[in-house]
């Protein structure tokens, strides 16, 4: 929250947030300098409004207008359709966030998410191709998964069923997806990871960044009724999960030093690391991206409980403690 004084008023800016996500701003000015429990107040007041956008933004397209300053082409509408309504998601145990910077040509980028009562679900997938024969098939395999996953199976069936719905169903014969899938038990903090062809998760762990080793698959639709196989990483207090696509190392992005990178912004939000990440590769191979370049960071804090509150939209405790320089 930001107060200025200016010309005999207050004007108070408070963020409009809601499980950690961004939505915008409340303005409102005021004849005198606000006492703390008004601050408060206006600070509850911007958690409600989060709350009145989500609720109203279904019925119009007036919402979407204000976030946009380019149209977008056919393949980019669809695209974003795939990706899950809230980039950021707080919970007790766990924080996320993830990033799409678009290609010049939609490259088939997505990632999704769902939190369950004990369950965290996520993916990060890449479409074979550009534009709207990408789109398509990313849209067939992230609706296979999130069709799979709602019938409560779990990775190993999600990724078969999606290997075969791909394989059967692509506009573009041949057409394939790679993909990480995971799931994190918000008990135990243990994270099963399924890796289809894609680039492998990192984790960054006490400053240190490891690629993980997980079983190779093959990406899905590329050959029906082939086995694929899981693997698991027990997830620590303070981990950081990170899953990339290939649009963050092609070109002049492969300069760029990943794991220099995740330290120097390892205590930003993942809210503000993921876009710290994105703006750097558009500063090496921007501003027209060859390839979509997609982010998914993941922070493990554990202490999964139900009676988590807050009184904001975002939690003051996890906001970022540092920029990287």
């Amino acid at each position: 929250m930001q107060v200025i004084a200016q010309d005999g008023t207050w004007t108070v800016l408070a963020p409009v947030t809601d499980r950690g996500e961004a939505i915008g701003l409340l303005e409102m000015i005021l004849p005198d300098e606000p006492v703390p429990r008004a601050l408060e107040e206006i600070t509850r007041t911007a958690h409600v409004l989060a709350f009145v956008v989500i609720a109203n933004r279904r019925y119009t397209d007036l919402f979407e207008w204000g976030q946009r300053t380019t149209p977008f082409t056919l393949s980019g509408e669809i695209q974003r359709r795939l990706l899950p309504a809230s980039f950021t998601c707080e919970a007790s145990a766990f924080t996320l966030s993830g990033w799409l910077e678009p290609a010049a040509s939609i490259g088939g980028d997505t990632f999704d998410y769902s939190l369950a009562r004990d369950v965290l679900h996520f993916s990060v997938t890449d479409a074979m191709g550009h534009g709207v024969a990408s789109a398509l098939t990313a849209t067939l395999g992230v609706g296979s998964l999130r069709n799979s996953r709602r019938r409560g199976v779990g990775l190993v069936e999600q990724a078969e069923a999606a290997n075969a719905d791909v394989a059967e169903h692509a506009t573009v014969p041949g057409n394939y997806i790679t993909a990480v899938l995971g799931r994190l038990d918000l008990r135990t903090g243990v994270c099963a990871l399924l890796n289809a062809g894609h680039v492998p998760p990192m984790l960054v762990r006490n400053g240190d960044i490891r690629t993980l080793p997980l079983p190779a698959n093959f990406p899905l639709g590329m050959f029906a009724g082939v086995e694929h196989r899981a693997g698991e990483i027990p997830l620590r207090p303070g981990d950081r999960l990170v899953v990339i696509t290939d649009g963050m190392r092609e070109r002049n992005a492969a300069t760029l030093d990943l794991p220099d990178l995740l330290r120097s912004i390892s205590g930003l939000h993942p809210r503000e690391a993921v876009r710290a990440m994105a703006d750097a590769v558009l500063e090496v191979s921007g501003p027209t991206l060859a390839d979509d370049a997609t982010l998914f960071i993941l922070d493990w804090h554990g202490g999964h409980s139900e009676d988590r509150r807050t009184s904001a939209g975002a939690d003051q405790g996890r906001a970022s403690s540092a920029l990287p320089e």
